[in-house]
């Protein structure tokens, strides 16, 4: 069924790209916006809404010029991060009336990037009250900020939006075919090194943001983990949601890590390097988890796997499991290599400051960082 769904979603997207007149196609396509809100990771929300870019003249898979205090940037007009490469920036235009809450937003982004930071607008400072964070405009930057889109190249991104497109839903129904651990993107890590039932990953315990947090907790208490580290919390965020006391995972030993999503920044080194001192200090079994367990969570198992002797190879396909409890994106298709390629192998080389880690020592790489 999810294939299905793709499959019709990249063909809505072929016919959107192509379905502007001639007469529309001529004119030149702008919208100037404000920046509204700039959100934890740095994504830059928009005054206007992902209607008012669509109504405009835009289509997703459309190459768009978006300007910031005087710089411009080239990205493509798509609905979701994970349509572009890793570090890679997009013109996120989010039209969804069936979401809860339904969502209708136009942001501009950084797949696991920061946008805020990379424009030069602003700088994040992590807290422990709620939301975790708080951003600073950097001198000389009025607010409000303003942005422009204007249309580069009509459907220039089109066939490679069709490959990236991923789409995945909340509700437990949608998969019958997975178990409720593989719903909750719940694993044990098994590769080269690694002993038998010492470190799991799996989406977050407690956040309920994407439905899978009680598979997690429940998942997480059937395994008998007794230390957690959790990548996307503040501690007050953490402790923050509804039923928290109630669940396995509050009484288990947490270190709440509150990490960004640029693994190629100290910040993060040094903060993965604290957070496996605590893992050593207390007792295991450990899950290492994030939201989804598949960005943050992947790349510190990866990091892990690495230290304790896996090859590329097994990082790659361990990796790769969470786009099929997902997504369904099956072993040796296009749509598998080419996620693998822009997400994995170019996190893990952009962090060991490498080319690749294929043909590599990836102990030493991941030691090293």
């Amino acid at each position: 069924m999810r294939k299905i769904i793709s499959l019709f979603l990249a063909a809505l997207l072929v016919l959107g790209a192509s379905s502007v007149s001639a007469e529309t196609a001529a004119e030149p396509k702008t919208v100037t916006a404000k920046v509204a809100e700039i959100q934890k990771y740095g994504n830059m929300v928009l005054d206007v809404t992902g209607s008012d870019v669509l109504n405009a003249g835009f289509a997703y898979g459309d190459l768009v010029t978006v300007t910031i205090l005087g710089k411009a940037y080239d990205m493509p007009i798509g609905s979701d991060y994970n349509e572009v490469d890793q570090g890679s920036m997009i013109c996120r235009v989010a039209v969804n009336k069936d979401a809860v809450p339904p969502e209708d937003s136009a942001q501009i982004a950084v797949n696991l990037g920061d946008m805020a930071e990379t424009a030069g607008v602003a700088t994040r400072e992590d807290i422990d009250q709620d939301p975790g964070y708080v951003w600073h405009l950097n001198p000389g930057v009025e607010d409000p900020v303003t942005v422009t889109i204007e249309l580069k190249e009509a459907g220039a991104y089109v066939e490679r939006l069709a490959v990236n497109q991923l789409v995945h839903s909340q509700k437990r129904e949608d998969y019958p075919n997975l178990t409720d651990a593989q719903f909750a993107n719940f694993r044990e890590v098994t590769t080269t090194g690694m002993a038998e039932k010492r470190l799991y990953r799996s989406s977050s315990p407690v956040d309920p943001e994407i439905g899978r947090n009680k598979y997690a907790d429940a998942a997480s208490e059937a395994a008998g983990v007794k230390t957690f580290l959790n990548l996307a919390d503040s501690e007050e965020v953490m402790r923050s949601y509804p039923g928290f006391a109630d669940t396995y995972y509050s009484r288990q030993n947490i270190i709440a890590m509150n990490l960004g999503l640029d693994f190629t920044e100290p910040d993060f080194s040094a903060g993965l390097a604290e957070g496996i001192r605590f893992l050593l200090s207390h007792e295991g079994p450990y899950l290492v988890h994030c939201v989804e367990g598949k960005d943050r969570a992947g790349f510190v198992s990866a990091v892990l796997e690495c230290l304790m002797g896996a090859s590329a190879e097994e990082v790659i396909a361990d990796y790769m499991v969470t786009f099929y409890n997902y997504y369904g994106v099956e072993p040796g298709t296009d749509q598998y290599n080419a996620i693998a390629s822009a997400y994995i192998c170019k996190s893990l080389a952009a962090a060991f400051g490498v080319d690749t880690i294929e043909g590599k020592d990836p102990a030493a790489l991941a030691e090293s960082y």
